[in-house]
């Protein structure tokens, strides 16, 4: 019952949202080509979709997104926790790499995608690369704060015990860690989608964002909106997952994106 309040208010939410889209549409203030109404995207939504379980040609660029997304992420999660570790764990790591690493976080990061398509080519790899790129800073981050933030009684302890540097980091740091690791994975779960999706615009290739760019050109906005609608359903699978492990390894604390939600 304590979810019931919140599960009227996002369906009223959601209503008011559908029933103003229609009211502007209908008023002609937005051109259609601008602002199809609602009708006309969910017909485009469920042509999107038949295509996608019937093997079309969108679930093959499905696929090829999906694999820059995964590979992406994979990629940025082994780069992202070895720095993590470097970083929040060794001295010389904060001193030498950290600095380094922020610079490269500020540069805006869809300026590197033409160098990534001049080592890479303009297939698969460069897609990957870009996304991983984007997806490496929130889990370094996360991964050196967890470290950082560690309970200087507990390592006290661990060393009292003759615990060595690397069964304190095991044993301790990384489990207590977790919760902070966890929030820049989730960032990076969203990270991911967006250097996918930018790499194949200015990249082509064969995946969803080479599909917006056509429906785009050929003032498809129906067709554009549904294909950002499945991408973001594609996103927010990968972002709950990541939650959902989070709840089964940090069991003794609400996970961060759905612990608040479910109050």
């Amino acid at each position: 019952m304590d979810r019931l309040p919140r599960w009227i208010g996002m369906t009223g939410l959601m209503v008011a949202f559908l029933l103003t889209w229609q009211v502007i549409h209908l008023s002609g203030l937005v051109s259609p080509i601008i602002l199809p109404g609602p009708w006309e995207t969910a017909q485009d939504i469920a042509f999107v979709g038949q295509n996608l379980l019937t093997g079309g040609y969108m679930l093959t660029a499905f696929w090829i997104t999906f694999k820059e997304v995964i590979f992406g992420y994979a990629i940025a999660l082994t780069i992202g926790f070895s720095l993590g570790i470097i970083v929040g764990e060794f001295a010389f790591g904060e001193r030498a790499v950290l600095p380094y690493l922020v610079a490269i976080d500020t540069m805006p990061k869809v300026a590197f995608a033409p160098i990534f398509l001049a080592w890479l080519g303009f297939g698969i790899s460069s897609k990957v690369a870009l996304a991983a790129f984007i997806a490496t800073f929130p889990i370094v981050v996360g991964t050196a704060a967890g470290l950082h933030a560690s309970d200087e009684h507990a390592r006290a302890l661990f060393k009292t015990m003759g615990a060595t540097r690397l069964q304190t980091l095991i044993k301790m740091k990384l489990p207590l860690a977790l919760p902070q690791m966890f929030t820049g994975l989730k960032i990076a779960a969203v990270g991911v989608m967006a250097g996918a999706i930018t790499g194949e615009f200015l990249g082509g290739g064969k995946g969803f964002g080479e599909l917006i760019r056509v429906a785009a050109s050929q003032l498809n906005t129906p067709r554009v909106f549904s294909l950002i609608i499945y991408l973001s359903l594609l996103g927010l699978a990968l972002f709950w997952t990541v939650v959902w492990v989070e709840r089964r390894l940090v069991f003794w604390q609400k996970s961060s994106a759905g612990g608040g939600m479910a109050q």
